[in-house]
């Protein structure tokens, strides 16, 4: 690495409350930030022992702060020479935000929820009806970084999408996520009430993070089915395990522009509020079946099977989500762009 490179901060966080997404959106970032030049480090005041491993065997830098005191941050910042800064929180507030600013030449703001001043340079919001949302009025005169072309996938995801796939008529397996830490604790009931009712030939393949609070229970259901159901815990091989199913069943989150790139046909769970607005897009433009699964655990689990094996069971509607999605053409560039426009700010 050159001594001149720029190096970017990434302030993020993960925790079973919180979730792992956005540590995991920023590590394609941060792939993307390292392959155009720059170094990247990451600074969190939470985060899973899995992740934590993760960023190390990537060769990310990560440095654990004792709190959101600005202070300790900017500190950080000071010895380690950041001339940049990603920042990645539904929590860290707008007074948060204004204080670390003058900290560095570039703030880059990942946002969802355009609810708070964002004291940043550019604003980085994937969604549709990014361009929409009041960014001139919470973060006036920041570029804006909007929309599908900028969305954020890893390598892992890029590759897998770029390679050969099987045709959907000859994928046997379902995959099941939802997400690391999956809060809403649907991984087990969903489990035990599909396996057994999967035709034979037909697998589950479960994916759940080393970190996830019901990592055993999870395992001791999985392993009930042993026959048809495959844990993968804190998978590496995403990708592959998306490429080669015939219906995915997930959360909302990044996961869903995931599985979107490679064009596989999903179900999707509602089971928090700010997943709302994307699940909404996804059905709209026919890129995806939406369920709602906030309240009632059991309710929702009945609910998430029956339609699973209503799609699985339907190959033409299968195979119409997934023409859908082919013709939105998300074409996985969007981490490189992101980066792009950063490292522009700080050359």
């Amino acid at each position: 690495m050159s001594r001149n490179a720029a190096l970017v901060l990434i302030r993020a966080d993960a925790s079973p409350a919180k979730g792992t997404g956005h540590i995991m959106r920023c590590l394609a970032l941060a792939e993307a930030l390292r392959d155009q030049g720059a170094e990247v480090a990451f600074a969190t005041a939470e985060i899973t022992p899995s992740l934590a491993g993760r960023l190390a065997d990537e060769g990310f830098a990560h440095h654990s702060l004792a709190g959101d005191d600005p202070a300790e941050l900017l500190d950080l910042a000071r010895r380690l020479g950041a001339s940049g800064l990603v920042v990645d929180s539904y929590w860290l507030d707008a007074d948060w935000r204004a204080a670390v600013r003058p900290g560095f030449r570039v703030v880059l703001a990942l946002d969802d929820l355009a609810d708070r001043a964002l004291s940043a340079d550019l604003v980085w919001n994937p969604a549709p009806g990014a361009a929409g949302l009041p960014y001139g009025t919470i973060a006036p005169g920041a570029e804006l970084l909007a929309g599908e072309p900028y969305l954020l996938l890893r390598r892992e995801i890029r590759l897998a999408a770029a390679g050969p796939c099987l045709a959907l008529a000859e994928r046997v397996s379902i995959l099941l996520t939802f997400g690391g830490s999956d809060p809403a604790g649907l991984t087990v009931p969903v489990v035990k009430r599909l396996a057994p009712l999967l035709s034979v030939g037909v697998r589950l393949d479960v994916v759940a993070g080393g970190s996830n609070p019901a990592l055993e229970c999870i395992t001791a259901a999985c392993g009930r089915f042993a026959d048809r159901v495959r844990l993968h815990v804190d998978s590496r091989e995403m990708g592959a395990l998306m490429a080669a199913a015939g219906l995915a069943v997930t959360a909302g989150g990044g996961t869903v522009a995931e599985l979107a790139a490679l064009g596989v046909p999903s179900l999707l769970a509602v089971v928090a509020d700010n997943q709302v607005p994307a699940a909404d897009d996804a059905r709209a433009r026919g890129w995806a079946a939406v369920i709602e699964a906030r309240g009632d655990r059991v309710a929702a689990a009945d609910a998430i099977v029956a339609k699973a094996l209503a799609l699985w069971a339907n190959l033409s509607a299968r195979s119409e989500l997934a023409r859908r999605i082919a013709a939105g053409g998300i074409d996985g560039q969007g981490a490189e762009r992101v980066a792009k426009a950063l490292l522009k700010r700080l050359s």
